[in-house]
């Protein structure tokens, strides 16, 4: 499974070692930046890691920024995308399990690298249920299509 990372500078250190921390434990990423803690626009990089998952590059992806508010509003954007923000391993294992989501999204000012360690392995390892939640899963879709496809000559 090919994970999808990135960060924006108020995120670039959380990342940093959530990709170390990845790489060890065998995970395979793709990083599309920031590549240091100067300043940069968190919209260019959520976009990033969103395209990759909604075109089937990566299968699910990871966003941090300072607090995982702005990089969550701009993948949710994305037709296809369900970022769900996490700062607990109960929400990130449920955000799999019921809504399907797709990417994590985390901030590193609200944040300590432990726990967003854990966070992530509860994200990477949720599975989802499928079931009384595919239903719920199409409305979103529905929503999504009606508002988000808007290159449809509308």
């Amino acid at each position: 499974m090919k994970i999808a990372i990135a960060s924006d500078h108020g995120g670039f250190k959380l990342k940093s070692y959530l990709v170390a921390y990845l790489k060890e434990r065998g995970y395979l990423l793709q990083d599309f930046g920031a590549s240091s803690e100067e300043s940069v626009d968190y919209p260019d990089f959520a976009l990033k890691v969103a395209q990759a998952v909604s075109g089937g590059q990566c299968a699910l992806g990871i966003i941090c920024c300072g607090t995982g508010v702005g990089v969550s509003i701009v993948a949710n954007k994305v037709p296809g995308i369900r970022a769900a923000h996490c700062h607990d391993t109960f929400s990130a294992r449920m955000c799999r399990e019921h809504n399907d989501a797709n990417i994590l999204t985390l901030g590193e000012r609200v944040i300590g690298v432990g726990l967003a360690a854990e966070v992530v392995e509860a994200f990477l390892n949720g599975k989802y249920a499928g079931g009384r939640h595919a239903c719920r899963i199409d409305k979103i879709i529905e929503i999504e299509d009606k508002y988000l496809r808007r290159d449809e000559g509308r």
